[in-house]
Order: C-alpha cells, then structure tokens, then sequence
C-alpha cells in the first residue's frame, strides 16, 4: 500500500502540473554488444552468440518544478534484457525545505553505493558496467521518504542521505520484501579525494523462486522439522547492509575503490563480502582503466549440521536437500576487468571492455567481451 500510494502521489504531480510550471526533461542511453570467448560459458547474461540487447537501455528523466519548493521526478527506462519495455525507475516528489535541506517521497534510489544514483547512466563512469561483484544485492530501488542534507564540516563537503520506507518486488533469489527498510549514507569530499560509508537495515520476506526450494520447506515442516525450515526461510528476518568507499581524482589519475557486506540473520543467505578497486588515468579524450572485483559469499553449514544423524536414516533426502540448498549460497570469485574509454562526443563515450572472472570455487574462468556507446541527451 505505501509503494502504491507514494508512488501514485509522485506521478499524480506530474500530470497535474500547471501550464506554467517549468518541465525539463533528460534522456541517457547504451547500446551495448557482447558475447562470452568459449562456447557454453555465460556472464552477466551473455552467451557465446553476440548480443544486442542484454545491457542495452535508454531512459527519460522528467522533472518538474511545481513552485514554492516543491518539484515532481520521475524516470522512464526501457531495458534491452526486458525487450525494451518501459515502466516507472524513479517517481517522487521534492520539498526544498531550505538551501541546504530536501525531502524526497516516492519510489527512490536506495543509496548503498558510490554510484547508486547513477548505475544506469554508463556515461558517468569509465566501465562498461559498474563493478558486479559489489553492486550485486538484486534490488536497487526503495519506496519511502529521504532527507538529503548538504553542509560543509571542517573543509569537507559533507552529503548525508537518511531513508526510511520498504521494497516488494523481484531479488535475486524470489519474490521479496522489505518491511522498516532504514539507515543513511554520508559522504565527504575535499579537493581531490572522498570517504563515503552506508548503513541500512530491514526486516526481510522472501518467497523463492527456486521451486525445489519451496519444496523442502514445505516437507521439512511436514516431517517435523520446521526449525530447521526456519532457519532457512525468510521470514521478517533482520538484514543489515554496510559499506564504505574512497576515491581519488587528481588531474589525470583516478581511483575507486568500494567494499560493502550484507547479512540476513537465520535464514540460508550466504554472509557476503565484496569490494573492488579501480585505476584510470586520462589521456586526452582516451582513458584506458584496469579494476579488480572480488566476491565472497560463505554459506552457513551450522545450519544443517545439527541434523547429520538424518544422512543414514529414510529422512536422508531431507538432510541432503537442506545441504544442497544451504551450500548452493557459496560463492567466491575474482573479476579482472581491463578497458578503455573513449570520447569521441561532448554527450557520448565508446567503451571497450574484456573482462575475465575466475569462479574459485568450481575452478573455472569466463572470459566476455563488450563494447558499446555511452550517450547522455
């Protein structure tokens, strides 16, 4: 009901707006072509035959100044890998409270990360994508209310971004929920350098989308074993989310850096831990650039440990379901990425990027290929 009705508050201001209010209106968009070096291997939702569509996109952004302090937004973005079609990014409204102070309502960005904001607009950045491995919760928008406040302390320019609100829709693993989704970000930047941490929490629902999964909760609680179903199900579970960053960008050198870990108490999700680092150095209209992404995600065996007397009995399938289910959470693996940029326009940039990820666990690298154009409008 709250993503509903903020979400329709938003739009509604959009499309009752005075004749004389002032509308602008943005676009940006990537056509990207891509394919994995050997047959058989996939990544980021590329196969071994060249494709078109899969981190294509273009996006409209309009804005709307309504006076006395208010203003309307909302993006409009249409996704190569969803055939293109257009729904509702962002939507929500803006009372400038005073110069420094602003209040947002609706459906919003959730500022996890450096580049939360403006992860779909590849001409923001070097890379072809942001870094996977860390911006990688499968979610990135939030329904609710911030306060975004700007202030200098001590020489820095400080931006802090505080948000309370909740999300239901798609995550990686099913269909999810957020309920009492809360934290902030802050971030301080001075001259050529900048520090920036997050932390947010929420309780979480999910429904999975792995039908096996639902499966064995259903016969795990049939066969009396609903604690070892709750420890693997989400259900209000607390999740907790932090992150801290720095960057340096000093005439033609520039560095990134970000690491972020995310837990959900007492179910299956895998405690993950991940972080990338990027170097770029400008050459004119040219800027070649070298990142490293690693990712680890350790399962939580304790879950099914206590009931390994179940492998030698006819409840072993059970037992072993839950190990499956459990372990398929792991994860580790390191990214090479090695690029270039180029812009060859004021409003676009040609990218060129290889990237090779080894999966430590299963012991088996993925090489891809991408290039495309970066535009913004």
């Amino acid at each position: 009901m709250l993503k509903k009705s903020l979400i329709a508050f938003a739009v509604s201001g959009l499309l009752i707006a005075p004749a004389h209010a002032e509308v602008q209106i943005n676009g940006f968009a990537s056509i990207k072509a891509g394919m994995t070096l050997d047959s058989d291997d996939e990544l980021y939702g590329y196969t071994n035959d060249l494709d078109f569509k899969n981190e294509s996109l273009m996006a409209l952004q309009v804005r709307s100044d309504l006076g006395e302090k208010l203003s309307v937004t909302a993006q409009l973005m249409g996704r190569g890998s969803n055939d293109f079609d257009i729904g509702f990014e962002w939507a929500f409204i803006t009372y400038q409270l005073n110069d420094n102070t602003m209040i947002n309502a609706g459906r919003l960005r959730g500022p996890f990360y450096k580049y939360s904001e403006y992860k779909d607009v590849g001409y923001a950045y070097d890379w072809s994508r942001v870094p996977r491995s860390v911006y990688g919760l499968g979610f990135d928008n939030i329904e609710g209310i911030s306060v975004y406040r700007t202030d200098i302390i001590a020489g820095f320019d400080s931006t802090l971004i505080a948000m309370y609100g909740g999300y239901d829709g798609t995550t990686g693993l099913g269909d999810g929920q957020l309920d009492g989704f809360f934290g902030a970000s802050w971030e301080l930047s001075r001259d050529w350098y900048n520090f920036r941490i997050a932390y947010y929490n929420a309780d979480a629902s999910l429904t999975f989308a792995n039908q096996d999964a639902n499966n064995l909760l259903g016969a795990l609680n049939a066969n009396g074993f609903a604690a070892l179903a709750e420890e693997i199900d989400f259900d209000k579970d607390k999740g907790t989310f932090f992150g801290i960053g720095a960057g340096i960008d000093r005439e033609n050198l520039v560095i990134v850096a970000e690491y972020n870990r995310t837990e959900v108490d007492n179910t299956l999700f895998a405690n993950r831990e991940n972080y990338f680092i990027s170097v770029a150095y400008r050459l004119g209209s040219i800027t070649p650039y070298i990142s490293h992404e690693w990712e680890r995600h350790d399962s939580k065996p304790e879950i099914y440990q206590p009931y390994q007397n179940l492998a030698s009995t006819p409840l072993a399938p059970l037992y072993f379901g839950a190990v499956a289910t459990v372990e398929s959470q792991a994860k580790e693996a390191d990214t090479l990425n090695i690029g270039l940029r180029y812009d060859f326009h004021s409003s676009a940039a040609f990218k060129l990027q290889y990237t090779s990820q080894k999966n430590k666990l299963l012991d088996t690298r993925v090489g891809l290929l991408v290039a495309g154009v970066d535009l913004v409008f």
